[in-house]
């Protein structure tokens, strides 16, 4: 046998490699991402939370594109990834940038939608914040889109990777408590002004910020520092409120150990708004959010699991506390905290994730013989969505997943607009007893702006 130098040798082991990493042109266009490559991502609206997330995934990945309205809130960011194309619209990113393979998306609430069916027509993988979008109809939309393109979705939901959520799914599914019935949530949110009327002064926009871009799909109206940054979600026309900024973290474990679908009704009941002192002609706020709130959901009953009475309590409401609980133990946690109610017991949480779950009084939490852990095993929020972005299985928060649990919180939101107890068609997406709240699953978007 002819010996082989050392030149060939190398040569040959050279080619054998290349054939171990396929460029992504190769395989199935442009939103498929070969298991063995980086993903090359794009963030839009990177200030904040999206800065968070893109911390989260640059490890093993390409940061190729930023996009912000405010490139003052975005300098952290453009500092970080200097190789970074920067842009102020994400739909001229879209059309300009062809090596995207993956976006983040964490605007304001009113932008997500919009923003996030962008990237889905053009063929991008996206994570976007929760709450998934502003409507209920955008969220239908968005999952149609993501169904037919076949692309990698994750809303951004951390909780539901936590090894506590799937030891309280694991714990209820062994009948810890018995069946449930009653289950109580809530949030000391809102943490940033509500129940206010909107200003009446005009200062001018900061030169950083381009205000027709962060309006977006909103109605116009003129700039002010009392919307942004983040107080946006205190305001009906940009946010969706304490529900909305903690609802899908808190929710998540109840709707999975619970096995919850659509609700039959939902009802809310929040602090009065007064425009001046004693006038009592406008008690309902169009304007922001009302300071404090409780909303009920009634759910049906769902295989051997009964009908379950869901409360939700925001801006420092809370339930009673139970006698079970010991003294000086916290009801929750900073964030807030979910109660469980069942025959045979009741089980206390934290609030991502179930964080701090146990059942109380904790000297029935010591007699508990705990179950086999069934339920796999997170990779970690973030990486499950990279690794679906590669072809492997869909994220845990994926758009399946997610946009029910979107909509359960957005149902929370039109109850407190109206004031009304409103029976819900989970199928057909309708209020089956009052048409006028109908009105309020979607809105008209400002003239340029399309989902």
């Amino acid at each position: 046998m002819e010996q082989l130098n050392r030149r060939k040798f190398l040569g040959m082991t050279a080619a054998a490699s290349t054939f171990m990493i396929v460029p992504r042109h190769v395989l199935g266009g442009p939103k498929f991402v070969a298991p063995s490559d980086k993903v090359n991502i794009a963030g839009i609206g990177v200030g904040g939370q999206g800065w968070a997330d893109l911390r989260a995934v640059r490890e093993q990945n390409n940061i190729v594109a930023l996009c912000d309205v405010d490139w003052n809130r975005a300098a952290e960011a453009f500092q970080r990834f200097p190789k970074a194309a920067k842009y102020k619209d994400f739909r001229v990113m879209l059309e300009k940038q062809k090596d995207i393979d993956a976006v983040i998306v964490a605007t304001p609430d009113h932008v997500h939608a919009v923003a996030t069916m962008a990237a889905i027509q053009a063929g991008k993988h996206v994570y976007t914040e929760k709450p998934l979008t502003y409507t209920i109809k955008e969220a239908q939309m968005l999952l149609e889109a993501a169904r037919t393109t076949g692309v990698a979705t994750m809303m951004g939901n951390q909780g539901h990777a936590m090894e506590e959520a799937r030891l309280l799914c694991e714990w209820i599914w062994d009948g810890a408590i018995g069946p449930i019935r009653e289950v109580h949530a809530w949030t000391p949110h809102p943490v940033w002004p509500q129940g206010m009327d909107k200003p009446t002064d005009i200062p001018p926009v900061p030169d950083t910020l381009d205000w027709d871009l962060w309006l977006g799909p909103a109605p116009y109206r003129p700039y002010h520092p009392a919307y942004l940054p983040m107080l946006w979600r205190g305001w009906w026309d940009f946010g969706t409120g304490g529900l909305g900024d903690m609802g899908c973290h808190i929710f998540d474990p109840i709707v999975w150990a619970l096995k919850l679908g659509q609700p039959e009704s939902v009802e809310a009941s929040a602090s009065i708004f007064v425009r001046e002192a004693l006038n009592w002609d406008k008690v309902r706020n169009t304007e922001s959010y009302p300071q404090a709130s409780i909303v009920y959901y009634h759910f049906p009953a769902r295989g051997d699991m009964p009908p379950v009475k869901l409360t939700w309590y925001d801006g420092g409401l809370m339930p009673e506390t139970p006698v079970e609980l010991e003294p000086g133990r916290r009801m929750g946690d900073q964030f807030g905290g979910v109660l469980y109610i069942g025959e045979k017991g009741k089980i206390l949480t934290g609030s991502h994730g179930a964080r701090g779950v146990r059942i109380i009084p904790e000297t029935k939490m010591q007699e508990y013989q705990r179950p086999p852990k069934t339920l796999p095993r997170s990779v970690g929020h973030h990486q499950e969505w990279i690794e679906a972005c590669k072809g492997g299985a869909p994220g845990g928060t994926n758009f399946e997943y997610s946009v029910p649990l979107t909509e359960m919180v957005l149902l929370g939101n039109i109850a407190l607009r109206t004031g009304k107890r409103l029976q819900w068609d989970g199928v057909n997406k309708r209020f089956t007893n009052d048409e006028d709240a109908n009105q309020y699953l979607h809105r008209e978007y400002r003239q340029g702006w399309t989902l």
